[in-house]
């Protein structure tokens, strides 16, 4: 009997763990895995404040498919379409033509993209903190400022290199901006043509609180403490424009920066637009607490699974029956599980069983030996939750090899000075090269044939 073919979508945390996980519990009689993302590695985003921050390394914050999912089966590319009623997915190489990839069972986790809106200026002068790109961009970009700044003579030059913004109150817009800040603390030692008290950071977050995941009194404690560092935090503010660099916000101030951070949330991959699965009025694949993905009709879409932040799973830990698992590492890697077990389960004639995990807590670092936790009601602060952040996350990240590389660097680090260095050229690679490389003319070949029309071969 051929084995069955489960496809996986997007390697994040849901789709490592999944491939992870079923590649060991099912034999290569019974069904092969297959797993397709652009990215040959899995980002484990919690650690992105640290490795923007110099605490970690870039390269410690991922893990290499190939080398965590060896019995299965790595397609570098990009999902372009799902045909589920054919049980198709057209895929795009990383080079060469378009794929049509037949499959029996279908993982869909492609996870989320920053949700961003319509800004004058936005897409020209911000950046995002989602990928592990935009976070060695951001140090880069941060402490190269620090540079302008130190050799201008021009006041308004200045005071526009030193001034950051971040947008967006939640975990990953307050733990950048703490981490970023800690370490431009520290890097002004190294400046004596600059004054500490020059350098300006602002929080904008439309809401009146930080950090909804925690209780209230939480959020104004971080709130206190970024404060008192010095952060001008401004509750109930949008960012209306950010047009040249200028920056304007809905309480009428206005001031010029060359850092903008956007880190406002989430929304289901667009790539979901090109699938026939049911959606949500948010665009998340519906499911059902078992991650089968389920029609408007309630009737089970066979074969069709999901979980993650691009799906809309119910809550069964919550009282409110309309309840949905929040887009969380904490409910992605429990669902992946769950997941896996019951794709294992139905191929082997059984019945799948519902998710259901009771959300445990939040922690969240603000520098160095600074954080903020609640974890099944008691709540730390301080250096003992900032222990327990880290502790928790290491206990998470994915791969023995990459817990003893965190471990590592985070050990040398009590006992070596923070790197403070920005290496900008890492984004202009060529640059040097071409200012240096005189331009000449292509030559024209005569015999040169039409541009080839893209076809779509099958993987088999």
């Amino acid at each position: 009997m051929k084995p069955q073919r489960i496809l996986v979508v997007g390697a994040g945390h849901v789709g490592l763990y999944v491939a992870l996980r079923l590649s060991k519990r099912l034999r290569s009689t019974e069904a092969e895995v297959l797993v397709v993302d652009p990215q040959p590695h899995m980002t484990y985003q919690p650690f992105l404040p640290e490795a923007a921050a110099g605490n970690i390394s870039p390269r410690h914050t991922v893990v290499p498919l190939r080398r965590e999912l060896r019995r299965c089966r790595i397609l570098s590319g990009h999902v372009v379409r799902i045909s589920h009623r054919d049980r198709i997915a057209v895929v795009k190489p990383i080079t060469g033509p378009e794929v049509e990839v037949p499959y029996d069972h279908i993982v869909v986790a492609p996870g989320s993209v920053s949700r961003t809106l319509p800004i004058p200026g936005l897409r020209e002068h911000a950046v995002g903190f989602k990928t592990i790109g935009e976070a060695i961009y951001l140090r880069n970009h941060v402490l190269e400022q620090l540079d302008v700044a130190a050799t201008t003579v021009d006041d308004k030059v200045r005071r526009r290199a030193l001034t950051f913004v971040f947008v967006g109150g939640g975990y990953a817009g307050i733990e950048a901006l703490a981490e970023m800040e800690d370490m431009t603390r520290h890097a002004l030692r190294y400046y004596r043509e600059l004054d500490p008290a020059d350098v300006r950071w602002v929080l904008v977050e439309a809401t009146q609180r930080i950090l909804p995941e925690v209780d209230r009194d939480m959020g104004a404690y971080t709130v206190d403490q970024l404060r008192r560092r010095g952060i001008d935090i401004r509750l109930g503010t949008r960012l209306e424009s950010c047009v040249d660099g200028v920056v304007r916000l809905s309480d009428g101030d206005t001031f010029p920066a060359n850092t903008i951070v956007w880190t406002a949330g989430v929304k289901p991959s667009p790539m979901l637009d090109h699938t026939d699965l049911p959606r949500d009025e948010r665009g998340r694949i519906t499911c059902l607490p078992t991650l089968q993905v389920v029609g408007p009709d309630g009737v089970v879409v066979p074969g069709a699974w999901s979980a993650g932040d691009c799906a809309a799973v119910p809550d069964l830990s919550s009282p409110d029956p309309g309840a949905l698992c929040s887009p969380s590492a904490q409910h992605a890697v429990r669902q992946a599980v769950r997941l896996a077990d019951n794709i294992r389960a139905v191929l082997r004639g059984g019945t799948p069983k519902n998710y259901s995990h009771r959300h445990v807590g939040s922690v969240a670092g603000l520098g160095l030996h600074k954080g903020v936790a609640q974890v099944y009601g008691i709540k730390l602060r301080g250096v003992v939750a900032w222990f327990m952040h880290r502790t928790y996350h290491l206990s998470r990240v994915p791969s023995l090899n990459r817990k003893i590389r965190v471990m590592v660097d985070w050990t040398l680090a009590l006992f070596l000075r923070r790197e403070v260095v920005s290496l900008g050229e890492l984004h202009q690679p060529r640059e040097p090269f071409t200012e240096v490389t005189p331009p000449v003319a292509p030559a024209v070949d005569a015999d040169q044939s039409p541009t080839r029309q893209v076809q779509v071969s099958a993987i088999s």
